[in-house]
């Protein structure tokens, strides 16, 4: 199943609440981006031998943006006990690719933790409304009508979307760089392709905010980054 996966960067939690609250809490930027996610907590990129704390002051800011904590991964070799006994399941490292996006305490990104099989492609002709979450696995995704804000697509493969996009889009979930999104209007709340993601924090430029556009993956001096293209007649 899909899952959102939250790369942290210190063990300072209450750094990396604040942080987190600042942007999706309540009273934060972005109130009300997350509809209680599940999510893995992922400490492949801290220090091997980071002495433990409870995490239990993460929890509480996770909870406080509306994400529950469910699984972790990467973790130092002397803190899987506590993880366990925090109530957390053990997800497996292989398989995942793990991609720079920003410099803060703490990445939010799409990961997934548990690879299922499912049909090429999948079609979607009705409007997806707010709250509600489609995942084309090991598909593209075909959407005829709106994704309208606070929905979420996510596609192993590509998305399509013949309307609108003003929700959350995540192409190639499982990591498939080659992925794109494709949208006749595009105004999307997050787009993500191969955990390489961009929120509306970050305007679109005109040329391509609120038509027809593609979203794909560049790499450029080895690191990867989001080019969005004007679709062309």
């Amino acid at each position: 199943m899909p899952l959102v996966a939250l790369m942290l960067k210190s063990n300072q939690w209450d750094v990396v609440a604040d942080d987190l609250g600042r942007l999706y809490g309540d009273s934060g930027e972005r109130p009300g981006f997350f509809d209680k996610d599940s999510l893995v907590l992922d400490f492949s990129a801290l220090e091997r031998e980071s002495a433990w704390s409870d995490v239990q002051v993460l929890f509480n800011g996770l909870r406080a943006c509306h994400l529950h904590p469910l699984a972790f991964r990467g973790e130092p070799s002397n803190w899987t006990e506590q993880l366990l006994a925090a109530g957390l399941i053990q997800a497996p490292m292989e398989n995942i690719k793990a991609r720079k996006t920003v410099e803060k305490a703490a990445e939010v990104t799409p990961a997934v933790v548990r690879e299922v099989p499912g049909p090429s492609t999948m079609v979607i002709d009705k409007p997806i409304r707010s709250g509600q979450k489609i995942y084309a696995r090991g598909a593209d995704l075909v959407v005829l009508a709106m994704v309208n804000q606070g929905a979420e697509v996510v596609a192993d493969g590509n998305i399509h979307v013949y309307a609108p996009l003003r929700g959350k889009a995540m192409a190639g979930a499982r990591g498939n760089v080659s992925a794109r999104i494709f949208s006749l209007c595009l105004e999307p709340e997050l787009i993500s392709i191969a955990g390489i993601y961009r929120t509306s924090e970050t305007p679109l430029p005109a040329n391509v905010s609120g038509k027809p556009a593609q979203v794909r993956l560049s790499s450029e001096d080895g690191q990867d980054k989001l080019l969005i293209e004007p679709l062309k007649n």
